[in-house]
């Protein structure tokens, strides 16, 4: 499994998205993606399905030192003392004594970033967490995170696909030491029928997906987290860590960011780069 390293842990670059997996199906599609090779779990406290999850790596056959196993704390609890409650109250619904990435999940204009990023670094230095990092954050909260920071952030988990360019945030965290984790890497299934990723793919004996897929992963900063409820969808991406695109074929792909890419943009998102 191809893995990016930062802030001192490794991180397998293809993970499995767990938003919207529940109960018996969540426990279930961890435990298939584990026994078939991947080693990156995401999960968030927004997900409901932190205990489903940790049922599903229980149920494993992998051991527990082996998986990277993320989770997020909602922006309602990022204050000083909440958000170590949140995180100690994840490891009790996943059953694990400390997890490998702790993430803020979306920022909150009502917490400064100096109290929510110190209380972040705190659970890292209790041991709660391996590594810290944050969710949804455009490139003037990363600066302002960075900056007030005791150790240093893993990554920013964003919207990132081919219909969205992030390459003022990808270039913030390069910047920095950070990586990408890429949520709603298939744009929320718009590319199966994109015609320049079909025909990329087809050259390369692989689906439009698969494509877009191969294309986040040869990123070096970035990884990937696709969500799915179909087994048979494990496999399939998976296998997009071996397709090798050429750089015409990356730049092609690049050319696909639209200014209507971005599909997710709540209520309380932060002003997007």
């Amino acid at each position: 499994m191809s893995t990016v390293t930062v802030a001192g842990v490794t991180i397998p670059k293809l993970g499995l998205g767990t938003y919207k997996l529940e109960g018996e199906t969540a426990t279930t599609m961890v435990a298939r993606a584990l026994d078939q090779g991947y080693r990156h779990i995401d999960t968030a406290v927004m997900y409901g399905n932190e205990e489903a999850v940790g049922a599903g790596l229980r149920a494993s056959s992998v051991p527990r030192d082996d998986v990277f196993v993320t989770t997020k704390v909602v922006p309602a609890e990022i204050a000083d003392g909440k958000l170590q409650r949140s995180a100690e109250g994840s490891l009790r619904r996943l059953g694990l004594d400390r997890l490998d990435l702790l993430l803020i999940h979306w920022p909150n204009p009502e917490v400064s970033v100096a109290e929510s990023i110190g209380a972040l670094n705190d659970t890292l230095e209790r041991g709660l967490t391996r590594a810290i990092g944050v969710s949804n954050y455009p490139v003037a909260l990363i600066e302002e995170a960075v900056a007030v920071t005791r150790n240093p952030l893993a990554v920013n988990q964003v919207e990132y696909h081919p219909l969205l360019d992030q390459t003022p945030v990808l270039d913030a965290l390069r910047r920095h030491g950070m990586g990408l984790t890429a949520y709603s890497p298939l744009a929320q299934g718009r590319l199966a029928d994109n015609q320049t990723l079909a025909r990329i793919g087809a050259a390369h004996g692989v689906s439009a997906v698969q494509a877009a897929l191969a294309w986040l992963l040869a990123q070096d900063i970035v990884m990937a987290i696709p969500r799915t409820a179909n087994p048979d969808r494990l496999g399939e991406n998976l296998a997009a860590l071996d397709i090798a695109l050429t750089p015409a074929e990356m730049d092609e792909l690049s050319a696909l960011a639209r200014p209507d890419g971005r599909l997710v943009d709540p209520a309380w998102a932060p002003e997007w780069d």
